[in-house]
């Protein structure tokens, strides 16, 4: 299957979008009293387990997302300098 350049670099920006958003999230779940037994920097409770294995979910799909879109303009930019030979 390939996928058309507009495609490619759609996935290239949800998956840069990932890496915008979810960075800054972390920080702010781990700000977050919730997130600490005592205080920021004590025991983490389940808020915090939860919401840093989703982040990295995120960002791991993220980067897969953006992988697949680089890849789709690479094979993009192989197909159209052969034809033009």
């Amino acid at each position: 299957m390939r996928l058309s350049r507009g495609w490619s670099v759609f996935l290239i920006l949800a998956g840069l979008f990932n890496w915008a958003i979810w960075p800054r999230f972390a920080v702010a779940i781990w700000n977050d009293d919730r997130a600490w037994t005592g205080g920021i920097g004590s025991g983490p409770t389940g808020f915090l387990w939860v919401h840093a294995v989703l982040i990295v979910a995120a960002m791991a799909i993220g980067t897969v997302i953006a992988v697949l879109g680089i890849r789709g303009v690479v094979a993009d930019t192989r197909e159209r300098s052969a034809t033009r030979r």
